[in-house]
């Protein structure tokens, strides 16, 4: 089925202004103006990032929606395919935020407006984790595509491929952790979104 409801999710630190999302935006209004196009600002808790997600998503229909995510981004778009079955492209995807993010706990800069700032707290981590135990790993055959970059420099490859071995997984020779090369993937993207 046609995807009808698309939704792309930012990663740690990042907004709606990323070259990606702004690509993938772009793309939308060009080719798919009829597709419902949503990226909102995450909220920085995970529990209030994930409870937006799902109020912002709920009228939406599982069978022809579908979301993009980023990062931390990409494991809010496996955990929103999880509940509900829908198609999902993670773009190295964190896999461990929990873990990883522990390390950044105090205050944080806004990638793209560094005059803003934010405070991590010691709370979010146990966000993550519980939205992380509620993430079952092996999606439907078909229903994710994992693309994860070996030259990575934020997030290990060898977890986010081990994650998502069930995913239809694309692992890019080099590359970065902003997939700097999103041109040469934005076509695969999409043809996987299958967008109406």
């Amino acid at each position: 089925m046609p995807t009808t409801h698309l939704l792309y999710l930012h990663g740690f630190r990042s907004s709606p202004q990323s070259v990606k999302a702004q690509k993938v935006a772009r793309r939308v209004a060009l080719r798919h103006p009829g597709v419902v196009w949503w990226c909102p600002q995450l909220a920085i808790s995970p529990a209030q990032a994930a409870a937006q997600i799902a109020q912002g998503t709920a009228g939406w229909p599982a069978a022809s929606m579908a979301v993009v995510g980023s990062s931390l981004g990409g494991f809010y778009a496996s955990w929103l395919a999880a509940r509900t079955g829908c198609r999902a492209v993670l773009l190295n995807p964190a896999v461990h935020p929990a873990r990883d993010l522990a390390r950044h706990i105090g205050e944080q800069t806004a990638w793209h407006n560094p005059q803003e700032r934010f405070f991590f707290q010691p709370a979010f981590v146990d966000e993550l984790q519980a939205l992380d135990a509620d993430t079952p790993p092996h999606p439907t055959p078909g229903q994710v595509l994992a693309v994860v970059a070996k030259g990575d420099e934020v997030l290990d490859w060898r977890d986010m491929a081990a994650r998502h071995a069930s995913a239809r997984l694309q692992l890019l020779e080099g590359s970065d952790h902003a997939l700097s090369d999103f041109d040469d993937l934005i076509d695969g993207v999409f043809d996987f979104l299958q967008l109406a």
